[in-house]
C-alpha cells in the first residue's frame, strides 16, 4: 500500500504527535509536513510514545507542490462547503478505491491547517475531495480527529479478521438437562405459590421461551437450578 498523508501548514505539535499516533495505529507509515508551525521530533516521540519507525519517515518540506511530487492521485480534506464543483465523496465511499489505487499508485491524503483548512487553490491540486460528515450544530473537526477518521475507513476497507467470539467453558446444556431445569422451576413458583388463578402452563411456556432464547451451557443450567 502506497499511500501518504500530508499535513499542510499544520499549527500545533501536539496535532502532528496525534496523527503520528494514528497512523501507527492504523499501519499508515509515510507523514510529509509542509511548512509546519512547529516541529521537534524529540518532543513528538515524547508525546507519541513507541511511533519511533513513524517517525523515522516524517519529511518536511517548505512548500506544498515539492510534498506532492511524485504523488499520482491526490486527495484533499474540506469541511467545508465550495462553490467550485469538485468530485466530492465521504471517507468510506473513497476508502475502497483509494486502497485499490495505492496498490499500483503513490496516493497522498492532504489535510489543511487547523484554523482555516485548504484553500480552494489548494483544493484545486486535488483529483477530488473528502468531506467527513458532521453535526451542523459543531461540524468542525480537530485536525488529528480528521485524520483517525479517515484511517478508520481505510483500515476497514483493507479487511479485519472478525472478532472471535468467546470460548464456552462447558459444552451446551442438553434437552434433559434444559427439562430438569424447568421442573425445578416450576417447583419454585408453586412452592410461592405463584401461580394462584393464573394458568400454569401459560406461564412455564413464556419461561421455556425465555431460557430458549438464551443458549445456556451446561455449568450455567446447574447454575441456575442451585
Amino acid at each position: 500500500m502506497s499511500l501518504v498523508i500530508v499535513l499542510h501548514r499544520p499549527q500545533d505539535l501536539v496535532n502532528i504527535a496525534s496523527v503520528i499516533r494514528i497512523m501507527k495505529n492504523f499501519g499508515l507509515r509515510d507523514l510529509r509536513l509542509v511548512a509546519p508551525a512547529e516541529y521537534d521530533a524529540y518532543r513528538v516521540e515524547g508525546i507519541a510514545h513507541q511511533t519511533g519507525d513513524v517517525l523515522k519517515r516524517v519529511q518536511v518540506f517548505e512548500a506544498l507542490d515539492p510534498a506532492l511530487a511524485g504523488c499520482h492521485h491526490v486527495v484533499g480534506f474540506t469541511a467545508r462547503q465550495r462553490s467550485a464543483k469538485r468530485n466530492a465523496q465521504r471517507p468510506r465511499e473513497a476508502a475502497g478505491e483509494l486502497l485499490a489505487m495505492s496498490e499500483a499508485t503513490l496516493v497522498a491524503l492532504v489535510f489543511g491547517p487547523e484554523d482555516q483548512g485548504l484553500t480552494n487553490d489548494e483544493l484545486d491540486r486535488c483529483h477530488r475531495i473528502v468531506t467527513i460528515p458532521t453535526s451542523a450544530e459543531y461540524p468542525s473537526l480537530n485536525l488529528a480527529q480528521a485524520v483517525a477518521v479517515m484511517a478508520y475507513e481505510l483500515f476497514l476497507a483493507r479487511g479485519t479478521p472478525p472478532l472471535k467470539p468467546p470460548r464456552r467453558a462447558a459444552e451446551p446444556a442438553r434437552q434433559e438437562q434444559l427439562e430438569r431445569l424447568f421442573e425445578d422451576a416450576r417447583a419454585a413458583l408453586e412452592a410461592i405459590d405463584f401461580f394462584k388463578t393464573r394458568r400454569p402452563e401459560a406461564i412455564m411456556r413464556t419461561v421455556r421461551e425465555v431460557i430458549h432464547r438464551t443458549p445456556f451451557d451446561a455449568r450455567e443450567v446447574e447454575l441456575a437450578r442451585a
